[in-house]
């Protein structure tokens, strides 16, 4: 697993062309966008609401998370890297976006204030090495009932280990390593929410995995 330090260096070299390569896996079948929006949908998010995403890179998700509050409903998008924050700025610019607020924090040390209708994270939990204390305050933070939602990487169930090798090289250029395969954020999830699902995606090497504030169930 990369450091904090090592992944905020990759990230600020991959900032300028992180949309273009991202894209470039749709060329073996990997329906990012696709499963980006799935995920967003999952949040089940109303006209009005507040949601954040933890690790919101350049912004791609925002296409999807700004309409699904509406107008009068905000987005915060929470990231590491100074470069992928700038990307992200850009792109708020260009659509004139005047409800999406960015924050330069580690998720790990994210400070919610207050209750929020949501939280997402996509292709980027794993690579947080405080992975469980991140869902722990994600949950605590959500208003009873709604979401945390979380699309990642995952190692597929009966798959053989070279599969699984040539997997982790293929996502090598997002500090993929192969220790991150073992990582399971619907397992973390099942303790800090209810009604926890994990759905595969992409013969299950990725998964989108969803939990509801435990206030739910009181």
């Amino acid at each position: 697993m990369l450091t904090v330090d090592e992944l905020i260096e990759l990230y600020r070299r991959r900032a300028p062309r992180y949309d273009l390569s991202a894209n470039l896996y749709k060329l073996m079948g990997f329906r990012e966008d696709r499963y980006r929006r799935r995920a967003v949908d999952a949040l089940g998010l109303r006209p009005g609401d507040t949601v954040v995403e933890l690790g919101c890179g350049t912004g791609l998700n925002f296409d999807y998370l700004v309409p699904a509050v509406g107008p009068t409903g905000r987005v915060i998008g929470v990231d590491l890297t100074d470069a992928m924050l700038d990307q992200a700025r850009a792109r708020i610019s260009i659509h004139r976006w005047t409800n999406v607020d960015l924050v330069h924090s580690d998720a790990g040390s994210y400070d919610f204030r207050g209750r929020v209708d949501g939280v997402f994270s996509s292709f980027a939990l794993t690579l947080v090495s405080e992975c469980e204390n991140v869902i722990a305050r994600a949950a605590a933070a959500l208003a009873p009932g709604r979401a945390l939602v979380v699309p990642d990487l995952k190692r597929p169930d009966g798959i053989p280990d070279w599969l699984v090798r040539v997997g982790v090289f293929i996502s090598r250029p997002f500090g993929v390593t192969l220790d991150l395969a073992d990582r399971h954020p619907w397992e973390v999830m099942d303790k800090y929410c209810s009604d926890v699902t994990m759905t595969d995606l992409y013969f299950g090497f990725a998964c989108i995995a969803t939990g509801r504030s435990e206030a739910e169930a009181h």
